[in-house]
């Protein structure tokens, strides 16, 4: 065999994602597999499995042997259903307000990172795909926002990035009106770079892999980081516009009904909890 089998790292004992590596026989480079495991839950992620995301990515990125890291998920129902909703009522704010977002995790990365996606891929999970310097969708994965079906508000350099990649018209109507786009669809949207079948996606991505592995890995990271460089001025611009035109959005009564109708799996009334918040504010 050409490639070693995935082997777990043992120094960590992460609880909500998997983190192995593999070598190349005769390539001799290596490749960190950092897997979603939360299915559950549709592998939407906590603060807890950001913050484990955040220590592999940065061991990976430190390991001179390896060339690539691989971004999955457990299960083939769902990459990464976004933000898990029970997280997003105490946890979200901070993130965005603070500027902090997991897609920071993917730029700070001095190795390439690819996902390979399975199943649904929505919110944060496409943010995750659309910043990954390659994404390999298999044939069942459909992508698209989902911020303003909940509630949950997207701005700054994850909007100005997407106009970059499918264009202004196809990006507003991506974050604004949350359609749900097959693999293929994505693949016109220049959202992935390749679709292939379900069964043949760890193959697909060996062979990607490969590829890297063959080529000079610091002329790699030289242009990993000159592709980052390119929305550097963008990067701070998270959260600046939901801070400055709604500083009291994560206590006000639009995103708790977001939030609450999804609980109860009922469309949202947003607009009467938003007269309901405007009444309120007159007494």
């Amino acid at each position: 065999m050409i490639w070693s089998d995935y082997k777990q790292v043992k120094e960590y004992d992460f609880t909500d994602i998997l983190y192995e590596k593999k070598y190349h026989r005769e390539l001799e480079g290596g490749v960190a597999r950092i897997t979603i495991n939360r299915p559950q839950k549709l592998n939407a992620l906590t603060d807890h499995a950001i913050n484990e995301m955040f220590q592999a990515f940065y061991d990976a990125s430190h390991d001179l042997s390896i060339g690539i890291i691989v971004l999955t998920s457990f299960g083939n129902k769902a990459f990464c259903a976004g933000g898990d909703l029970e997280w997003e009522k105490k946890g979200l704010k901070d993130m965005i307000y603070q500027g902090k977002s997991p897609v920071h995790i993917l730029r700070m990365s001095r190795k390439p990172v690819l996902s390979a996606v399975k199943g649904y891929c929505l919110g944060l999970g496409n943010l995750l795909s659309s910043f990954s310097d390659f994404t390999i969708a298999a044939d069942n994965a459909v992508f698209g926002q989902a911020g303003p079906t909940v509630g949950s508000p997207v701005d700054g350099f994850l909007v100005a990035y997407l106009v970059k990649v499918v264009g202004a018209k196809k990006a507003r109507e991506l974050f604004m009106l949350c359609r749900r786009y097959t693999a293929i669809e994505a693949l016109e949207m220049k959202l992935v770079n390749m679709v292939v079948p379900l069964e043949k996606i760890e193959q697909e991505v060996d062979k990607w892999c490969e590829e890297i592995l063959a080529l000079s890995p610091g002329c790699i990271e030289v242009l990993k980081a000159s592709f980052d460089m390119e929305i550097d001025y963008l990067a701070g611009s998270l959260g600046k516009l939901s801070g400055l035109m709604y500083p009291d959005w994560f206590t006000g009564l639009e995103i708790k009904e977001g939030q609450q109708a999804f609980f109860e799996k009922r469309k949202p009334r947003f607009w009467k909890s938003r007269i309901k918040n405007l009444k309120m504010k007159k007494q």
